[in-house]
């Protein structure tokens, strides 16, 4: 995609939407959003340029089949026997994520149906589920600033910085998402997934120990589980004095110098252990789909259709999140659109 991406770069897709009266802004991690936070003024700017350049648009039709005659389309067939006849169709259904939105897999299904190789589709950008009890009473506690290391088999495999999130059925949030494709894919391949959060990433261990013991020093008379809220979200006291094995009610200037640093490694070092993703339902991005071999990069054609062109999530093409998926999207979009029309006009 990078010649595509090249030609529709984020510049470009930020200077249309500015055309149509959508300023963007850059929050942190270069997550681009619209300044009114209002996702109904993106639609507003895209059917402005629809109606700008006159297309007629058709809602509330299920397109259930590709017509195609002798290797060339021939339009498309919607419920009730109604053909609509046309030289070129862009398919951009999406993916099986979030099926309410009209993501149902259709695209895929009529991939397969024209002979076009369909790489199992898969949840990308998901939330990922826990076996770990105590991570249902941290339901809704959000943090930022900490590491998240993937470890598969016991190997460290990557580690993101940012913000996340616990939930009911365990972790979320922007950096859970970023490595969750690579989660998923372990946990199918029968791995052993674990995630290890490191609470205090800007501290080596050594300063971490010197904060810890400052800490102590200041609430040397107390008990324990009343001198870490300088340290943690008070919600998160209880569970690290758990995992801790240190006695909550013991007084703090007794506690052992293993035992400190035992809450030192927790502190960089909070295990989960990952057992699932959730469904594909309810994944953000759809991993998988159209073999991209079987696409011609250079205009989104389909090697085996004449007058065919596939764009977006139905695409085998996916990214970690901030904003890259939504920009091949639109990217692949702005080619296939340019393609198919000179290929319409050149049948005229």
């Amino acid at each position: 995609l990078q010649g595509i991406l090249r030609d529709f770069d984020n510049v470009a897709l930020r200077a249309f939407f500015a055309r149509y009266g959508v300023e963007t802004k850059v929050e942190r991690g270069g997550r681009v959003f619209p300044v009114s936070d209002d996702a109904e003024k993106v639609v507003q700017a895209l059917t402005a340029f629809l109606d700008e350049k006159g297309v007629e648009v058709r809602s509330g039709i299920t397109v259930e089949e590709i017509l195609v005659e002798n290797g060339q389309i021939k339009g498309v067939r919607g419920a009730g026997q109604k053909r609509y006849l046309a030289p070129s169709v862009i398919v951009c259904t999406g993916g099986s994520s979030y099926p309410a939105t009209g993501s149902s897999g259709d695209g895929f299904r009529f991939a397969r149906k024209l002979g076009h190789r369909v790489i199992t589709p898969r949840p990308a950008l998901v939330p990922l589920k826990t076996s770990k009890e105590w991570v249902k009473e941290l339901q809704g506690l959000a943090l930022k600033n900490v590491e998240a290391s993937l470890w598969i088999g016991g190997k460290k495999k990557v580690t993101e910085f940012g913000e996340m999130l616990f939930t009911h059925f365990g972790v979320s949030g922007p950096i859970i998402l970023t490595i969750s494709r690579q989660a998923g894919e372990a946990l199918r391949g029968g791995e052993q997934v674990e995630l290890r959060i490191n609470l205090k990433p800007a501290l080596s261990s050594e300063q971490l120990d010197i904060r810890v013991q400052r800490d102590f020093q200041k609430y040397s008379n107390k008990q324990f589980k009343n001198a870490l809220e300088d340290l943690l979200p008070q919600s998160l006291i209880p569970v690290m004095i758990r995992l801790s094995g240190i006695n909550p009610e013991g007084v703090v200037h007794q506690i052992s110098r293993e035992e400190r640093k035992r809450l030192v490694g927790l502190l960089h070092g909070l295990p989960v252990t990952i057992t699932e993703t959730l469904s594909i339902e309810t994944a953000i991005v759809t991993a998988g789909g159209i073999d991209v071999k079987e696409i011609n990069p250079k205009t989104m054609a389909s090697k085996r259709v004449e007058g065919l062109y596939w764009a977006g999530e139905v695409v085998d093409v996916d990214g970690i999140t901030g904003g890259y998926n939504l920009q091949a999207a639109f990217a692949m979009g702005h080619r296939a659109g340019r393609s198919a029309s000179d290929s319409a006009l050149s049948l005229v």
